[in-house]
């Protein structure tokens, strides 16, 4: 069985890729439609993140942060975002594409296997609503606030493994 990432454009399932971030996608970001945040800013651009982007074909179609934490055991997803067209945010109900998100925290889960964490992943949602969404349709558990009035998120065990193997072929 293979990771066969994948999102949907008006219900058909359509393959994409998962690569490294290039500074050109990054650059990207900057360019119309503007994204909801700049991945050239110094906070993305930390080196210990690990940076990826969601392609179809030539076309950017997220940019997903990520943070391999060995000493806690887990992949922290620092950020995640959709292209404007595909971003809720942005085009509301019109979106082009639907399940980036899902399929973000799917990678992320997917780095935390291949760095033998087992599939946890830590999250921050943006908005209370998002973090809703996140336990009711991905079974993650709420995490005390340390640092951040931001909800903190876990999502691991069952809950890690039915978001992966969805994914799998």
């Amino acid at each position: 069985m293979i990771f066969t990432p994948h999102i949907y454009e008006k219900g058909n399932k359509l393959a994409v890729s998962i690569l490294p971030m290039t500074e050109q996608d990054a650059k990207r970001t900057n360019e119309i439609p503007e994204w909801q945040s700049s991945w050239t800013s110094e906070y993305l651009l930390d080196p210990r993140l690990e940076k990826y982007a969601v392609k179809r074909g030539d076309e950017l179609i997220a940019l997903g942060a990520y943070e391999v934490q060995e000493s806690a055991l887990l992949v922290h997803i620092v950020y995640m975002e959709a292209q404007p067209e595909s971003n809720p945010t942005i085009a509301g109900k019109d979106r082009k594409y639907r399940g980036i998100g899902r399929l973000l925290i799917a990678f992320g889960i997917k780095l935390s296997v291949d760095n033998g964490f087992g599939g946890d992943v830590v999250l921050e949602a943006k908005t209370s609503e998002l973090a809703r969404h996140y336990e009711e349709d991905f079974g993650a558990v709420r995490l005390p606030i340390f640092m951040s009035s931001a909800p903190r998120l876990l999502i691991a065990d069952e809950a890690a493994k039915r978001i992966f193997f969805s994914y799998l072929e």
